[in-house]
């Protein structure tokens, strides 16, 4: 088993236009899901809902569009920790560890893109998106 963490940047509109300016930077291979993408027409559905910039030098950033129902404020919450494992289990055992006066965001359960997901506030303000690797069960 192993597990990763990755800056996971946020933004309001503008989160393609900053993963194509990172890989024009540090090279790698760019992949971005709208919410269109994922069947979500509720959201703006030409903003990113997933994206990220992988490079075979090491560089990994992932990002998103906060959707206009969700606060934003660029200087309040400019990105989350995103904490990936392999299996279910792995990953319960940090979302519990996590979770220890944390505020939860997104309850942690399945969803359509991975067997497990969910988002929390620990108690010193830093936001948490923990899941399984798509393709990984547990």
């Amino acid at each position: 088993m192993s597990v990763t963490t990755t800056t996971h940047l946020n933004f309001r509109g503008d989160a393609r236009a900053a993963l194509e300016f990172y890989q024009s930077a540090f090279g790698g291979h760019l992949a971005v899901v709208t919410y269109r993408d994922a069947g979500n027409t509720q959201e703006e559905p030409d903003q990113v809902m997933w994206g990220q910039v992988l490079a075979e030098n090491g560089f990994h950033v992932m990002a998103y569009d906060v959707p206009a129902r969700m606060g934003y404020d660029q200087g309040e919450n400019p990105f989350f920790v995103s904490l990936r494992g392999e299996t279910v289990e792995e990953v319960m055992g940090y979302w519990e560890g996590l979770s220890a006066g944390a505020t939860v965001v997104v309850p942690m359960g399945p969803t359509g893109w991975a067997p497990a997901y969910g988002m929390l506030r620990d108690r010193f303000g830093v936001v948490w998106v923990v899941d399984v690797v798509s393709g990984h069960e547990g």
